[in-house]
């Protein structure tokens, strides 16, 4: 069941307009960030290995890397994409999660996730460092 409700677009820089699925918190050092997840088969599949602890690394200056427990499903995905700031991906050949600090070119293989909320600076620090991510609920 969704943890966010559907049916409001996200932010217009975005590189792939989603629909959002759910939110989640991203940990560093007791400093966290808050992200959305699109709603997508692939960021589905990331959000049920969720609660999930990574080791970010620097991968050219411009993204923190970490490898998965498995690689995603790639069921209706894009071929690639070209990701802006903010934006969390799956890079399908390599099976690992991507959390672009600043944007780039289209790159095959490339897939959406979701996008950071607030607290970017909290994961654009250099690695290597541990990062905790688990699902938001919702309030009663």
């Amino acid at each position: 069941m969704p943890l966010f409700p559907r049916g409001n677009a996200l932010a217009a820089g975005s590189a792939s307009a989603q629909e959002p699925f759910m939110q989640i918190r991203l940990t560093v050092d007791g400093r966290s960030a808050t992200a959305t997840l699109y709603d997508n088969a692939t960021a589905r599949d990331f959000a049920a290995l969720l609660p999930l602890t990574l080791t970010m690394e620097d991968y050219a200056a411009i993204e923190r890397v970490a490898t998965l427990p498995r690689k995603l499903s790639t069921q209706g995905a894009p071929e690639g994409m070209a990701p802006v700031a903010g934006e969390l991906t799956h890079y399908a050949p390599w099976g690992n999660l991507a959390i672009f600090i600043e944007g780039r070119s289209y790159a095959r293989g490339l897939l959406p996730l979701g996008k950071v909320d607030e607290g970017l600076p909290v994961l654009a620090r250099p690695g290597p460092y541990p990062l905790r991510i688990e699902a938001v609920l919702p309030k009663k």
